[in-house]
């Protein structure tokens, strides 16, 4: 059944029992993973997916319901189910049903021609063969992967509103382990991208990194000069956005509340969602409400610009709305970034390194499970390089790194002229250039 039946059948349903204002949203996605383990294939897995959300406007409140077995009695149900639920929304946020924006940016839909079973188990192979070259103490246990998915969304609405949007994405990591008898490390560099140009990179990194961590110890507790990587600022980007969420500063729940045009970081700090970006496997035309994206300043020159607004905020906001509307079809709206990125400074990596002088560079976060994304408090164990008279010296491991992701703003000091990407979805992602931060506190031994 594709798209077009769908919606005639629910589109008859929903007039049937009397509801005016009602959207669809469509998805369809197939995946395929291998891995390898000991020269041979230890994984393997393949799956395609379907799903259907319906929300509508009962009694001004929003009903959804969701399925994923696709016939005309279930998506009748979906309808019934969908209206029945709005009894027992207690929301006060206004239920919207867009009409369309005037423009929409031509973002043509990308043909992804997806990798065969074979080609994927081939190249995980060819990463785990190249893994072992690279170097001589990578032993047993040693793992490597490719994968690929393949998107589509389609949306429609009670007012003809129609949109389209689909994407793929090829993945490959490599997870050596490295032994020279004494003690064992491992490590993990991976890469989503639109093909599999660099494998070697990756392979190259991932051994180079566990060799490093062979003898590491820890570091003095004290107070450190500290570059973060790009791609480890891309992770406090993508742990602490929801402060930038109109619905977060609504409820109390960030501290970004009431901060419009201040000054919250320093001056060298702009950061850009960006829905449209290059570094994005798919790009965004549209939010999950039907509203045209834009690319946006959040911080500019350390002024706080914009809140993220989805359709009910920017009502509650008497503003207009960003576009930044997340949805899944089974999940309610909530909003969020496209790609997300802290603009690149004009420093090259060495020369970050002289203006560290002595310090830590953060290669690793661990986890970020003791971090509070409203006060913006965390303490990350971590891991990394010393940085030793202007140059990078040995790896060092096991210490946590603390503070508040808002002082961390205000203090950067200079930032790489490189933009490092860390994804995290198809269509979503975060970025950052190297961020040079003095006086972090650091516990170690």
């Amino acid at each position: 059944m594709n798209f077009s039946e769908i919606k005639k059948i629910i589109s008859e349903s929903a007039k049937k029992i009397g509801i005016a204002e009602y959207d669809i949203y469509y998805s369809e996605s197939s995946e395929t993973s291998t891995e390898t383990l000991k020269h041979e294939i230890s994984g393997f897995s393949s799956s395609d997916s379907i799903g259907i959300g319906f929300r509508c406007i009962v009694d001004g409140k929003f009903g959804q319901a969701s399925c994923e077995h696709i016939s005309k009695e279930e998506l009748e149900m979906l309808v019934v189910k969908a209206a029945d639920n709005a009894k027992y929304i207690e929301s006060s946020d206004e239920a919207i049903i867009f009409k369309g924006s005037e423009h929409y940016e031509n973002v043509p839909c990308e043909q992804f021609r997806a990798p065969t079973s074979g080609t994927l188990r081939d190249i995980a192979l060819e990463i785990e063969d190249k893994t072992y070259k690279e170097g001589e103490l990578v032993t047993d246990g040693t793992q490597c992967g490719a994968g690929t998915g393949v998107v589509a969304v389609h949306m429609y609405n009670s007012y003809g509103l129609e949109l389209h949007k689909s994407a793929g994405y090829v993945y490959y990591y490599s997870c050596p382990v490295v032994s020279d008898g004494k003690e064992t490390e491992d490590s993990v560099e991976a890469k989503n991208a639109k093909n599999f140009d660099e494998i070697d990179n990756v392979v190259k990194k991932a051994v180079k990194n566990a060799n490093a961590k062979l003898g590491a110890d820890s570091v003095p507790s004290g107070s450190y000069n500290v570059i973060i990587s790009g791609k480890k600022f891309s992770e406090f980007l993508a742990e602490f956005c929801g402060c930038f969420s109109a619905k977060q500063v609504k409820l109390g729940l960030s501290k970004l509340a009431g901060k419009l045009d201040e000054k919250i970081a320093s001056d060298i700090v702009t950061i850009t969602d960006d829905p449209f970006s290059d570094e994005l496997c798919g790009k965004n035309a549209f939010d999950g409400e039907g509203v045209a994206t834009r690319t946006k300043n959040v911080i500019e020159n350390g002024v706080l610009k914009t809140y993220f607004y989805d359709l009910a905020m920017a009502k509650h906001f008497g503003v207009e709305p960003t576009g930044n509307a997340s949805r899944g079809y089974s999940s309610p709206v909530s909003i969020s970034p496209y790609f997300l990125y802290l603009n690149k400074g004009d420093k090259s990596f060495d020369e970050l390194l002289e203006i560290a002088g002595n310090g830590i560079y953060v290669t690793e976060l661990k986890s970020f499970s003791a971090t509070n994304a409203v006060t913006g408090d965390f303490s990350i164990e971590s891991a990394g390089y010393l940085i030793e008279d202007g140059k990078i010296g040995k790896f060092v491991k096991s210490f946590t790194i603390a503070g508040n992701f808002f002082e961390l703003l205000k203090n950067i000091e200079a930032l790489s002229n490189d933009l490092q990407v860390e994804h995290s979805g198809l269509f979503r992602g975060f970025a950052s250039p190297d961020v040079f931060v003095k006086n972090i506190s650091v516990a170690g031994k």
